[in-house]
C-alpha cells in the first residue's frame, strides 16, 4: 500500500512506553470497576449475583487489557510519515492500513502539543489543520526536536504553496 520510492521515517519508540502507560492506567480503571461484583460477591453483600458472572466479568476485561497493551509496539512501529515536495503522508494501522496525504496548499496552520507524560519522554504531537475539518491529521510521538523542525518546515512550505496560487 505505501508508495513506490517514498521512505517513510517512524516516530520515536518512546511513544510505546507513553501509550503502554496511557492504556494501562484505563485498562486498570477498568479492570477495578468489572471487579466491584466480585468484591461485592467475596464481602457477602451481594449474594444473589451470580459467581460466573462476578469471576468472569474482570477476567474477560483483564483479557483484553492485555491484549490491547501486547498490540501497542506493533501500532507504534506502524506509524510513519513522509514529506514529498508537495504533500506530507501519514500512516498508521496494523490490520486496517491508512495513509493520509495532506498537500502543504491546504495546510491553515500547524500545531505542536506536549502533554505531562509526552514532556516527561520528551515527546510532541503535530497537528496538522487544514480548511475541510475531516482531513486534520494529527502525528504523535515525535521527539519534540523533530517536531519544532516540522512545524517550521510545514509552515514554510505551505506558505509557499499558496503564494503560487
Amino acid at each position: 500500500m505505501d508508495p513506490e520510492g517514498v521512505a517513510f521515517r517512524r516516530v520515536s519508540d518512546r511513544l510505546t512506553t507513553l501509550r503502554l502507560i496511557e492504556r494501562g492506567l484505563g485498562g486498570l480503571v477498568l479492570v477495578a470497576i468489572f471487579s466491584l461484583p466480585l468484591l461485592l460477591t467475596l464481602a457477602g453483600v451481594w449474594d444473589a449475583y451470580p459467581a460466573w458472572l462476578a469471576w468472569g466479568l474482570p477476567t474477560a476485561v483483564l483479557a483484553l487489557v492485555l491484549w490491547v497493551l501486547a498490540l501497542v509496539p506493533r501500532q507504534v512501529r506502524a506509524i510513519g510519515y513522509a514529506e514529498r515536495n508537495d504533500d506530507l503522508l501519514i500512516r498508521h494501522g496494523i490490520m486496517f492500513h491508512r495513509i493520509m496525504v495532506v498537500p502543504y496548499g491546504r495546510m491553515q496552520y500547524v500545531d505542536v502539543t506536549m502533554g505531562p507524560l509526552e514532556r516527561a519522554l520528551g515527546l510532541s504531537s503535530v497537528h496538522l489543520h487544514t480548511a475541510s475539518p475531516g482531513t486534520n491529521a494529527v502525528l504523535f510521538g515525535v521527539p519534540a526536536a523533530e517536531a519544532a523542525r516540522l512545524r517550521e518546515q510545514l509552515s514554510a512550505r505551505g506558505e509557499a504553496k499558496l503564494a503560487g496560487l
